[in-house]
């Protein structure tokens, strides 16, 4: 009964997830009650869940012994409560961190008009040409930062060039695709390439090398289908600066360097990892901790009013802390699912009904999961699946780390989500800035983004196929 009941309140969580612009109720929420609830269940029905002979001996001597239990309950809740879910969180909170330092970085970057460093030098009103380069910039941005923040970047950028609202919405959209394709080829661009990334599935220069040339099909492919249609030119809002903007601005000399030291740190991170092994959060830590100096000393002479704008602890007000939520409530109802048992139970059912011991089944298995996607966050599917499977290098390689099906998995989780606008936090950055609805994103770019999504695909298994 409780087995089945966790089911039932993650299902409901991401309904309630799914619809939360319905329910006026924020995904947060939404995650946070459904991670809580599914751990509290677990705890209440463990011992019909978990097979008491299954729980390392050496666990149930350390309880004896240390707090002199030897009830079989309290043995089973004592290591559900004490090693499951910290062991579940220790993973968690590299992620959360790791995401909370490359937020932080990229609002000190904008708080100090860095982007202008490539905004300013964007002059073209030429609709074909501004959108090509503006999905270009954001499909390499998205790999150097990550897509969500790039999307709110590139979207605050189409505000300064584009004045009319049809035509940003459509450019916007455009974004979304540009954003998740660039993030699924690079371990830092998305959070579900970096959660394979920092649990050992795929490896930063493979997932690189092997997932470039699918996510550019699956850029380029919308971008042709729509640019004989993006005829004319773009009207330009008028420039307007408040007061504000004269009193003690960032000099061209801070700009330059915050967003010279801010890439750099972003794109040392991967190196960080490979050289100390240290998990990938701790590269982030320092590339924040050097900017986070560089930027006080810089302001030292400053006044303190301009001085906190311009400070880690001024733009951390900035940083979407809600986001860090949801994904923390998300990952802790999977994990849930992982502990109870019902996600290898998932995977079986896969394995009966399609199977994954074969490239074409990992290649269905792999688009099934990528157009989920489109209809619940990625990060719960790819966190499912991550329970679901384990790296194993037999098989024929294809669940080894860089072994095929996590590779597709990365290309299919990164950009199944532009079919829809709810489908990716990009998507759903992008529409609550814009205020861009559902419906005109299933009618004007969902068929652009499933069309680019297959040709992506079709780009991998190919690449895949002569390869080996």
């Amino acid at each position: 009964m409780i087995y089945t009941l966790m089911v039932v309140v993650f299902v409901l969580g991401y309904i309630a997830i799914a619809l939360e612009h319905n329910i006026k109720i924020d995904k947060a929420a939404s995650a946070l009650v459904t991670g809580t609830l599914c751990w509290a269940l677990y705890v209440i029905g463990a011992e019909g869940i978990i097979d008491f002979q299954s729980i390392p001996h050496w666990i149930s001597d350390m309880f004896a012994e240390e707090k002199n239990i030897t009830d079989q309950h309290e043995i089973v809740t004592h290591y559900v409560t004490e090693f499951q879910i910290l062991e579940h969180l220790g993973e968690i909170a590299s992620i959360l961190f790791f995401l909370l330092g490359a937020m932080t970085i990229v609002e000190l970057i904008d708080a100090h008009e860095g982007f202008a460093v490539i905004t300013d030098r964007i002059k073209t009103t030429s609709r074909s040409k501004l959108l090509w380069i503006i999905c270009i910039l954001t499909f390499f941005f998205s790999a150097a930062l990550d897509n969500l923040t790039t999307s709110i970047v590139m979207v605050s950028l189409l505000k300064k060039l584009i004045e009319d609202q049809k035509d940003r919405w459509l450019f916007a959209g455009m974004v979304v695709i540009a954003a998740n394709a660039g993030g699924a080829w690079s371990p830092i661009g998305d959070v579900t390439t970096t959660m394979l990334w920092i649990g050992g599935q795929i490896t930063a220069g493979a997932v690189v090398t092997q997932l470039i040339f699918p996510s550019l099909i699956a850029l380029l492919v919308p971008l042709l289908v729509l640019t004989p249609r993006m005829k004319g030119n773009v009207t330009r809002p008028r420039k307007a600066e408040g007061k504000e903007h004269y009193i003690n601005p960032t000099t061209e000399k801070e700009r330059n360097i915050v967003f010279a030291v801010g890439v750099a740190g972003l794109l040392f991170v991967p190196v960080f990892k490979t050289y100390t092994h240290l998990p990938p959060f701790m590269g982030m830590m320092m590339s924040l901790g050097i900017l986070w100096s560089i930027t006080e000393i810089m302001h030292r002479s400053k006044n303190r009013e301009t001085k906190s704008k311009l400070s880690v602890i001024g733009v951390l007000r900035k940083v979407d802390t809600a986001s860090v939520l949801f994904f923390l409530g998300i990952l802790l109802a999977v994990a849930s699912l992982q502990s109870a048992g019902q996600l290898g139970a998932l995977a079986n059912t896969l394995d009966t009904s399609i199977g994954t011991s074969t490239e074409n089944g990992v290649y269905s298995v792999g688009i099934i999961i990528g157009l989920l996607s489109a209809i619940v966050d990625n990060v719960p599917l790819v966190a499912a699946s991550m329970g679901m499977y384990n790296i194993d290098p037999t098989l024929g390689g294809l669940f080894a780390t860089d072994g095929l099906f996590w590779e597709f998995l990365a290309y299919c989780a990164g950009t199944g989500g532009s079919a829809l606008i709810i489908g990716s936090a990009a998507g759903v950055a992008v529409m609550g800035l814009e205020n861009i609805s559902f419906g005109w994103y299933l009618r004007r770019i969902s068929l652009l983004a499933i069309i680019g999504y297959f040709a992506g695909a079709g780009a991998y298994i190919l690449q895949y196929t002569l390869l080996h």
